[in-house]
């Protein structure tokens, strides 16, 4: 399973990346939404995990902009953000990201919330994995 990861923070990529592999994942980075774009253009991925404010295009522009694309518009979005705000989860949420995770995170809460993305799809009959 590949999963990309979009954040502006270098750090933050790393660590995730980390993580990801750790679990067996498969890992693409992009540093901003229209990094990911461009990215998503030439590899295909399973899930997304996306920071909220980053410059360029944020989280929710991201979201939003794969979402309305009929060949992006399945693959699940896990948000990590800094951002606690219940408005701005609320926001995520509506634009269409399937979670809502609040760093600082760990490899286990991380990989449980990829777990439950993934039980939902399959609930739904889909197999994005």
């Amino acid at each position: 399973m590949k999963i990309m990861v979009v954040d502006d923070c270098q750090t933050t990529r790393k660590i995730l990346t980390l993580y990801l592999k750790a679990k067996g994942f498969d890992v693409i980075s992009a540093e901003n939404g229209l990094d990911a774009i461009e990215k998503l253009a030439s590899h295909e991925v399973n899930l997304i995990m996306s920071d909220l404010n980053m410059p360029f295009m944020d989280g929710i522009e991201l979201v939003k902009t794969l979402k309305a694309d009929s060949t992006t518009s399945h693959i699940p979005i896990l948000m990590v953000t800094t951002e606690a705000d219940p408005e701005e989860k609320q926001k995520a949420m509506e634009a269409g990201a399937s979670a809502y995770l609040i760093k600082p995170v760990t490899a286990e809460t991380v990989s449980f919330n990829i777990k439950e993305i993934l039980k939902d799809i399959f609930k739904k009959g889909g197999s994005n994995a």
